[in-house]
């Protein structure tokens, strides 16, 4: 549906997990009414979103990351790695 397809994943403990779907949904649905740069994003699976060209990567980053701390998903040490899958771009 979005020409981008993002990898969301987090590391705990020295090991990389897909970030589950029911973490994306609930960052979607809040910043559907919340922030309108959001809009263009499609959680498609376990550590997969689609997102529009006017999506800022770094932006999505770090509204993701506050969004599933402040909702307990992501324990303090952990980090956020949202990767955009190179040569996986649709044309638009």
């Amino acid at each position: 549906m979005y020409s981008r397809k993002i990898r969301v994943e987090y590391e705990a403990d020295g090991q990389r997990h897909p970030a589950p779907l029911k973490w994306l949904d609930s960052f979607a649905m809040r910043n559907f009414t919340n922030d309108q740069v959001f809009d263009d994003t499609l959680p498609t699976g376990d550590g997969a979103i689609e997102i529009g060209a006017r999506v800022p990567l770094e932006r999505l980053k770090t509204a993701m990351e506050d969004w599933f701390r402040r909702k307990g998903y992501l324990e303090k040490g952990a980090a956020l790695l949202v990767t955009e899958q190179v040569g996986q771009r649709r044309q638009p």
